[in-house]
This record gives structure tokens, C-alpha cells and sequence, in this order.
């Protein structure tokens, strides 16, 4: 079979309606699942396209990602029938798989761009040893959210230079597009009335947030007064890692406090989008809520090595960090303060230098990859989808909480 056959292999093709390229989404772990999510309204409507999941057998992810694919009704091939097929495109948010698989790779970041972080002193997501195999480049587009970015790239791997294509970022312009709707998003999480919202955001590792204080949110809620409505968003990882139920089980006192948690594997934007307030570690969602304009108030973590000039190496040098010593309060009016000026602007264009084309410069680079032409219907930018909240199973009175 090849790219211009269908999706699963000859053997199938007779049961098969529709025949055309297919597209497979290579998604190891669910960071990479919800990015590729932002691609495929580009393409969907597409009667020439077959779109068709694997989970590379390298993939690092629990069960999730499997399972969350076959929920939506998708097709998940094996990490045999991927290989056995040449594909007509391969959407990839990770590095791992892609020399086991056939077609043209567009690789995206899972994260707020490549050359965020240093891992030792590689540049996560564009070292070398990451974009190269055996002398050759293993994506056939590599996406950049900022010129910068390709500078960097050019010091670093400078093979991969005519492989990348500068698009802006697609999560960041769909969180912007998502702005008009503040209020059903609100709603969705509960908040009918003039109450504010205080978004808390952890990514893993034992030197995040959650990591070195595991009653971080706790403390939160009992600082909050009762009219700020907090919302916990947990970055995949700690529910693949640990388990829905255990995560529940640590979070149970902060819950039983007030504490509003969204569904794992839900997207975050909305509540984003709804906050008043966000306290963040070193997660790039503190940056995209910078970048969107929301006063950000840092938790504290052990050392994470940034890269300097990065959007969360520089929110990290202009927003205070939360001292769980002091009233909450006026630390929320300090991270206020902090972002009256020009800092979201600034986090913003250090996010994109192409915002609001990321959809328009993915989708041709994407029809230039299947080799055919772009339909003539335009595809209008989404907003993110409405916030999940996790309901409590059990109704307890919620603990005072002291007015700060």
C-alpha cells in the first residue's frame, strides 16, 4: 500500500468507502495528542484524507492515549500496520517513532515552542541528537513558533535549517480566538455571578510545584477568600503517571476546601481564558496566560534550568513569587501590577512572531507535504473547547476559609 491507497493496508482496502492518502497522527503520550488536536481541523473535511492514529512502541505514556483515541471513535493501528503503510503524511508531537514509521513528517512542539528549557546542556527539542538520525534530518518540516527560534536552530543544527518552517503557534492563537468567549467559559466552570476565578497550574516532575509541596493547593485555597473561585489544571503527565484516582486522593482535602479541579486530558485554554488570577510553576501555561494578558503570580520549585530570553525564563524574571507566609491577596495585586505595563505584550511576542497565521501557514505547509492542493474552503480558527470540571463524588461542607 501506499500513501495514495487509504489507511490500513491492502488487505483492507476492499472494505474501505472512501480511498485516499492517509494521515497518521504519531502520538506517544498525551501532550503530544492535545497538540496534534489544534492540526487536524486544517484537514479534516478533507474527502481525500484518512486520518489514522499510532502509538509508537518507544512511547513513554500509560494507557491513556489509547484509550482517549478509541473513546473518540478514531482508528488506532498498531505500531505494526503504522509501519507497514507509507503514509501521505505524518503529524508527529514528539520525536519518538519517527524512524520506525513511512511518509513526510511535519514534527510540532508539545509545549510552548522548542528551545524552552536546557536539559543538561542540550537544548530540549533542538539538539542534534534529537532531530538527527544516521546524518539525516528526521522530520521533513520542523515547526517553529518564533524567528528567534530558527536563530537558535542555526547554532545549534544547523541541518535542520531548510526543514523549518517558522508558523507562529496554534494553541497561543486559539487561546486569543477564545477571548470573546470569556463568559460561557466562566459559566462552564461554575462562575454565573461576579465572583473571580484564580486558575492554579503545575507541570510534573519532583521539582514542580505540586512536586516539592504536595499540599500546595490546600494552602491555596484555605489563603483564598471565599468570593475567588480556585481551579486546579494538572499537566497530564501527573494524571498518566499517578492515576486519576490517587491524584484525586491527594488533592481530596483541597477539594473538600473549595477547590474546583478540571478533567485530566481536558484542554486548559478555557479556564485560562476565565481566570482573573493564575499561579503557575514552571509550566509554559503560565506563559501563554501572561501572554494572553492575565496576571500571573509564580509558585515556588526547585532550579529548572530556562533558557534565557525564553517566554518563561522571562516571566519568571518579571512576576513575584507566592510566599504562602503573606496574605494572598496583595500578592495577587503585586502579579497585577507586574502585568499592567508592557509584559503580556512583551511574553506574547516572545510566544509567536506570526500570531494568528499559525492556522493558515500549517495548513499549506501540510497540503505541500501530501503534495496536493489546498481546498478552497478557508478554515476558520477555533476557539479552545469549553472547561471540564471534575465533579466531587461526595458533598461535603466546604471548610472555612480565612478572609485575606
Amino acid at each position: 500500500m501506499n500513501g495514495d491507497d487509504g489507511a490500513r493496508g491492502d488487505a483492507d482496502r476492499h472494505w474501505a468507502t472512501r480511498l485516499g492518502k492517509s494521515v497518521l497522527v504519531l502520538a506517544p503520550h498525551i501532550v503530544a495528542l492535545a497538540r496534534l488536536d489544534d492540526l487536524l481541523p486544517l484537514l479534516e473535511a478533507d474527502h481525500r484524507l484518512q486520518r489514522v492514529y499510532a502509538i509508537p512502541e518507544n512511547g513513554e505514556d500509560r494507557p491513556d492515549a489509547a484509550e482517549l483515541i478509541r473513546a473518540r471513535g478514531e482508528v488506532l493501528l498498531s505500531a505494526t500496520q503504522a509501519a507497514q503503510t507509507t503514509h501521505g503524511l505524518i503529524l508527529a508531537g514528539s520525536n519518538r517513532g519517527l524512524d520506525d514509521v513511512r511518509g513526510p513528517v511535519l514534527l510540532v512542539p508539545h509545549g510552548g515552542g522548542l528551545g524552552q528549557y536546557r536539559s543538561g546542556e542540550p537544548i530540549t527539542g533542538l539538539d542534534p541528537t534529537q532531530l538527527m538520525r544516521a546524518g539525516r534530518v528526521r522530520a521533513d518540516r520542523i515547526v517553529l513558533t518564533h524567528g528567534r527560534e530558527l536563530d537558535l536552530l542555526a547554532e545549534v543544527c544547523p541541518q535542520a535549517v531548510p526543514h523549518a518552517v517558522v508558523a507562529g503557534d496554534i494553541a497561543f492563537d486559539r487561546l486569543v480566538a477564545g477571548a470573546p468567549y470569556r463568559d460561557q467559559y466562566r459559566q462552564a466552570l461554575g462562575v454565573t455571578d461576579d465572583r473571580e476565578i484564580l486558575v492554579v497550574t503545575v507541570t510534573w516532575s519532583p521539582r514542580s510545584g505540586f512536586g516539592i509541596d504536595p499540599h500546595v493547593f490546600r494552602h491555596i485555597v484555605e489563603a483564598a477568600p471565599r468570593d475567588l473561585q480556585v481551579v486546579a489544571s494538572l499537566h497530564p503527565q501527573i494524571w498518566s503517571q499517578h492515576g486519576t484516582g490517587q491524584v484525586l486522593g491527594w488533592l481530596s482535602d483541597a477539594v473538600e476546601a473549595g477547590l474546583g479541579v478540571l478533567a485530566p486530558h481536558s484542554d486548559w485554554r478555557g479556564a485560562v481564558t476565565a481566570a482573573d488570577y493564575v499561579l503557575a510553576d514552571y509550566t509554559s501555561v503560565g506563559a501563554f496566560a501572561a501572554g494572553l494578558g492575565t496576571p500571573v503570580l509564580r509558585i515556588p520549585h526547585d532550579p529548572q534550568p530556562l533558557l534565557p530570553g525564553s517566554p518563561t525564563a522571562v516571566l519568571a524574571d518579571h512576576t513575584p513569587l507566592w510566599n504562602r507566609e503573606r496574605p494572598l491577596l496583595p500578592q495577587l495585586d503585586a502579579a497585577g501590577e507586574a502585568q499592567s505595563g508592557e509584559l503580556g505584550a512583551h511574553i506574547a511576542g516572545l510566544l509567536t512572531s506570526r500570531p494568528g497565521q499559525a492556522g493558515r501557514i500549517l495548513r499549506k505547509a501540510m497540503y505541500d507535504l501530501l503534495e496536493l492542493g489546498e481546498p478552497a474552503r478557508a478554515v476558520p480558527l477555533s476557539p479552545a473547547p469549553l472547561p471540564r470540571l471534575i465533579e466531587r463524588p461526595v458533598i461535603r461542607a466546604p471548610r472555612s476559609r480565612p478572609r485575606t
